[in-house]
C-alpha cells in the first residue's frame, strides 16, 4: 500500500474528510452509521431506517481514497485497514442504493475514471492478454478453489429455483441439467463447451452419455479437470484441452458457454460470435450463460473500470442483456433471454463467502496474506451486494443460427 501513502499523504487528509462527511449528508436512502478516527460516531441519512451499514473509519486517508477513486479507492482503502465495516453486504447496498446523490463514492473522480479506463484499455483480451487475464485468477492455485467450492468445484451461478434449502451442490446440478433440457441433449451428441473450467459441466454431462469436448486457458484447471474425468471413468465422453477458443474448428450440435463470455472484452465479442456461428452445426443451438449489467448503465461502466476489473478479473467486461443480443445479431445469430436468475447468483455468492470465512487458517497455511484475504472478503460480498441491488444480472441466452 506504499502507493496509496504516496497519493494520499497524512497531512492532506482532514480536508478530505470534511468534504466526505459532507457528501455523506446527501444520502437519501437507508441509514449509514459512520465511526470516526477518534471514536466518535455520526448518523446519516434516515436515522429510523431499518436498511443501515455500519463505516469504521480508521485513517481519514479513507476518505481522500475514495473521494479520488470511488468503489476502487474504497478497496484500497479497505485492504490497506483505513477503514472496515462489520457487514460489507450492507455497506456496499448502501451505496448503490445511494448513487445518485453521492456519485463520487462509487465512480470516483473524472480523472480518476479516464485513467483506470485507459488501464482497463491496456489489458485487452489479445491472446497473449487472455492468457495473462486468466492466470491472474484462475491459477492461484486448485487447492485454495477447493477450499470453499461446493464438490462440483463450480465457479459460476447456481440455479436455486426458489428453493433456498437447496444445496450448493444440488442447485449447481440443477443449473446444469436445465442447459441439457434447453438444448435437448441427448446420449451420443458432440457438444463444445467454451471455457469449461474445472470440468463440472463436462462431468455432469459425460454421464449422461454425451460427448464433451471443453476448452480452457488455464492449466490449473485443465489438469484438475483432466483428473476428475479420469478419476470417474468418463475419458470416452470427455475431453479438456489448453485451447484459445479463437483457435477452434469443427462443428458440434450444441455449444454451452458458462460465464465466460465475461473474459472476451467487447472489441472481440465479434470474433466470438463468429467462432459460435462457425462452430455450430445446421440447425443446432449454443446456450451462454453470461453475467450482465444494467443497460442503463453500460456506457459509463464501459468507459472507465471497477474494483472487480482492477484487482479481481483484469480485462472482464460484462455485457447488458441488450448488447449482448444485437452482438449477436451482428453475428449472423438469434439470441434471446431465455433465463434471468440474479438473486440466485446472490444466494450463490453467499454460500462461497460462508465457506472462505470458514476456512481462513487454511487459506492462510497455504501462504496467502491478510490483504489477500481482505481482497477477497470484499470481491465476494461486493458482487453479492451488486446482484441483491440488480446492478447485475445473470442471464440465460439461448442462441441460434440467423436467417
Amino acid at each position: 500500500m506504499t502507493f496509496l501513502r504516496t497519493f494520499f499523504p497524512a497531512s492532506d487528509t482532514p480536508a478530505a474528510g470534511r468534504l466526505f462527511l459532507a457528501t455523506l449528508g446527501r444520502m437519501r436512502h437507508g441509514r449509514l452509521l459512520v465511526t470516526l478516527p477518534d471514536g466518535t460516531q455520526r448518523t446519516f441519512g434516515d436515522p429510523h431506517s431499518p436498511d443501515g451499514a455500519h463505516l469504521l473509519l480508521h485513517d481519514w486517508r479513507a476518505c481522500a481514497a475514495i473521494l479520488r477513486a470511488g468503489d476502487i479507492g474504497f478497496a484500497d482503502a479497505y485492504r490497506a485497514h483505513w477503514l472496515d465495516t462489520p457487514d460489507a453486504v450492507a455497506l456496499v447496498r448502501l451505496a448503490l442504493a445511494n448513487e445518485s446523490a453521492l456519485p463520487r463514492t462509487v465512480t470516483g473522480s473524472l480523472a480518476a475514471r479516464a485513467w483506470y479506463g485507459l488501464r482497463h484499455w491496456l489489458r485487452a483480451n489479445t491472446r497473449n492478454g487472455s492468457r495473462r487475464n486468466i492466470h491472474a485468477h484462475y491459477d492461484i492455485g486448485n487447492a485454495f478453489y477447493a477450499l470453499w467450492l461446493d464438490p462440483t468445484f463450480t465457479y459460476s451461478s447456481a440455479l436455486f429455483e426458489d428453493d433456498l434449502a437447496r444445496t450448493l451442490e444440488a442447485a449447481q446440478h440443477a443449473k446444469y441439467q436445465r442447459i441439457v433440457d434447453v438444448l435437448l441433449l441427448r446420449p451420443g451428441m458432440r457438444v463444445l463447451e467454451i471455457g469449461c473450467g474445472w470440468g463440472g459441466f463436462a462431468l455432469h454431462a459425460a454421464r449422461l452419455g454425451i460427448h464433451v469436448h471443453g476448452v480452457t486457458l488455464s492449466r490449473e484447471q485443465l489438469e484438475l479437470g483432466r483428473a476428475r474425468i479420469a478419476a470417474a471413468g468418463l475419458e470416452r465422453y470427455a475431453n479438456l484441452e489448453l485451447t484459445d477458443y479463437r483457435d477452434l474448428d469443427g462443428q458440434y450440435d450444441a455449444i454451452v458457454s458458462i460465464e465466460m463470455f465475461e473474459a472476451v472484452g467487447e472489441r472481440y465479442w465479434p470474433m466470438f460470435f463468429s467462432k459460435v456461428k462457425q462452430c455450430l452445426a445446421p440447425r443446432a443451438s449454443a446456450l451462454v450463460q453470461s453475467i450482465t449489467i444494467d443497460d442503463a448503465r453500460f456506457a459509463a461502466y464501459r468507459s472507465s473500470s471497477d474494483f472487480i476489473r482492477e484487482t479481481i478479473f483484469p480485462g472482464g467486461m460484462l455485457p447488458s442483456v441488450e448488447r449482448f443480443i444485437r452482438a449477436a445479431r451482428r453475428g449472423g445469430l438469434r439470441a434471446h433471454e431465455s433465463l434471468s436468475f440474479g438473486n440466485d447468483y446472490a444466494y450463490t455468492l453467499r454460500h462461497w463467502r460462508t465457506a472462505f470465512e470458514a476456512q481462513l487458517e487454511a487459506v492462510c497455511a497455504q501462504g496467502f496474506d491478510e490483504i489477500f484475504i481482505r481482497t477477497w472478503r470484499l470481491y465476494l460480498a461486493y458482487c453479492e451486494a451488486g446482484f441483491l441491488e440488480k446492478r447485475t444480472g445473470v442471464t440465460h441466452f439461448l442462441i441460434t443460427q440467423g436467417d
